[in-house]
């Protein structure tokens, strides 16, 4: 019996040592090359080819080695080339590079706006299904010019590690709703339920004279001037992508619309500016936020279908310019509440009227919540959102409430500093 026992032992712990024996095609972290941007391009060559840029990062770079220098290496280094796609591409790289090319810490598929609006883009980005390396969080952000100049020129001064550059740069951006959330899973989510719009990142290093609109946020990538020493790279408002394919681009300001009419958006916190009421000279900085969650009810059995949306926001006041009394006066402050909302009001109605008129359908996830009035697939599909949408009634209502009024609410009239 004892020699059974020491036999089963035996066994076991042989079994146990195969398994932890798995390691045995184990890498090094110096003998690997971590891409961490894939750029995609048109191919000059062959239309069933694809322009492959790589951003590798040095997970070294500016950190610490163990003689408690910092490595000499460079933090980062590029290649650009032709292939037959994105996933099988790796090999050809290792003509020039000696380190394993890995997809382990991909971050960001990064797309031409000119390869983004081709009609076979779509074959191409479906590669990232297919790849068990590539996350389906990576972010997809589109360039106005190639890939290949986008990521030479992008060179930030203060964060030189390209992985935690993009890293901090992506979550700030949704943070301020100056950026969309855009990913790969949303993307393939979306094209495939072919009912709503997906937005995707929007950068450039070129800059444009002209700009989308005379107010601040009225601008896309490329159109915020600046003066100083800095990177030149900008990222600001979306691409518009309908069933696969970009369509348009559209400012900061009409990316923080859709961020706040949807539905499963919260957390944010938008700094925006508005008329000021008592003065057509000045405008008011404030903080939105939503203070609830946005109420929506959809009559689609009517002859023409309805959408009623309500908006609950908090805002505080950050200036003042007109130094006008709001803390201590009822009739004043019930002034500026009302043309917060109407100008809210307005903008809403705007946008919501292009996506009807131009998109032909919405970005801000209606349709998943519309899906729930139908008991079937068919008769979902038999409403056709997209057919519809453009004809729909859509009333939207803002209700804010009037937040901070700044650590000291109360100002000093214009004539009392004056006296």
């Amino acid at each position: 019996m004892i020699k059974l026992i020491s036999i089963v032992k035996f066994i076991s712990l042989f079994v146990l040592l195969l398994i932890l024996g798995g390691c045995w095609d184990q890498k090094e972290t110096e003998e690997q090359a971590y891409v961490i941007a894939i750029g995609l391009d048109k191919a000059e060559e062959s239309e069933n080819l694809v322009k492959v840029t790589y951003l590798i990062s040095n997970p070294e770079a500016g950190t610490a080695a163990v003689g408690g220098g910092s490595s000499s290496e460079p933090p980062r280094e590029i290649i650009s080339f032709e292939a037959e796609d994105f996933v099988t591409s790796r090999n050809l790289a290792n003509t020039v590079i000696a380190k394993q090319i890995t997809y382990d810490i991909l971050q960001i598929i990064v797309v031409s706006e000119d390869f983004a609006r081709d009609d076979d883009f779509v074959r191409w980005i479906y590669d990232a299904t297919k790849s068990m390396e590539i996350r389906r969080d990576s972010k997809l952000l589109i360039t106005k010019e190639d890939t290949l100049t986008f990521l030479e020129i992008n060179q930030p001064k203060l964060e030189t590690r390209p992985h935690e550059y993009f890293k901090m740069l992506f979550a700030r951006g949704k943070e301020t709703a100056m950026l969309p959330v855009s990913d790969l899973n949303t993307f393939f989510r979306i094209t495939e339920a072919d009912a709503d719009l997906f937005l995707g990142i929007y950068g450039t290093t070129e800059k444009s004279e002209k700009q989308h609109g005379k107010e601040p946020d009225q601008v896309i990538a490329g159109e915020f001037h600046y003066e100083g020493e800095t990177n030149p790279t900008e990222f600001a408002g979306a691409a518009v992508f309908k069933e696969g394919k970009m369509i348009d681009v559209i400012t900061i300001e009409d990316t923080r619309l859709a961020f706040l009419l949807n539905p499963t958006m919260n957390g944010v916190d938008i700094l925006a500016s508005f008329p000021d009421p008592f003065d057509e000279n000045y405008h008011i900085s404030t903080r939105v936020n939503k203070i609830s969650d946005i109420k929506i009810k959809m009559d689609l059995k009517k002859e023409q279908p309805e959408i009623n949306v309500t908006l609950p926001v908090s805002i505080d006041l950050l200036s003042n310019h007109s130094m006008t009394e709001y803390q201590l006066n009822e009739q004043n402050k019930e002034k500026l509440k009302k043309s917060f909302e109407d100008t809210l009001e307005k903008l809403f109605k705007d946008f919501v009227k292009k996506t009807q008129e131009e998109y032909k359908t919405e970005p801000f996830g209606w349709s998943l919540i519309a899906r729930k009035k139908f008991l079937t697939i068919p008769e979902w599909e038999d409403f056709d959102w997209m057919k519809t949408y453009p004809d729909m009634k859509v009333n939207i209502t803002v209700n804010v409430e009037l937040g901070s009024f700044g650590r000291q609410g109360g100002l000093p009239s214009l004539e009392e500093v004056r006296d």
